[in-house]
């Protein structure tokens, strides 16, 4: 989930830096002047955007994947460690398992 959630941020950002490249392409003769004294800046802020698209699509997948699961997997094992259950192998191998 933490890949996705990355990987999802830093395609947002590469295509934000896009659509930002190409509206201000008029500024490339001077390039040499914008990015000697705000280099820190810029990145600062790409990192802050990051960070932020992170923890929004983190958290996105969270409440949209691990809805319940809680609930889904106590009753899941309660299943496992009951005599008569459909998954008879499971719960033989739980019981060599302990």
């Amino acid at each position: 989930m933490i890949a996705n959630a990355a990987f999802l941020a830093a395609m947002v950002l590469l295509l934000l830096a896009f659509v930002v490249m190409g509206d201000v392409s008029f500024l490339a003769p001077y390039k040499h002047l914008i990015l000697g004294p705000y280099l820190w800046p810029i990145l600062s802020f790409a990192t802050l955007v990051f960070l932020n698209l992170f923890a929004l699509f983190y958290l996105t997948g969270r409440a949209l994947f691990l809805k319940d699961t809680g609930r889904k997997l106590a009753h899941i094992e309660k299943q496992l460690h009951t005599g008569d259950t459909i998954v008879r192998d499971l719960s033989e191998r739980l019981a060599e398992e302990e």
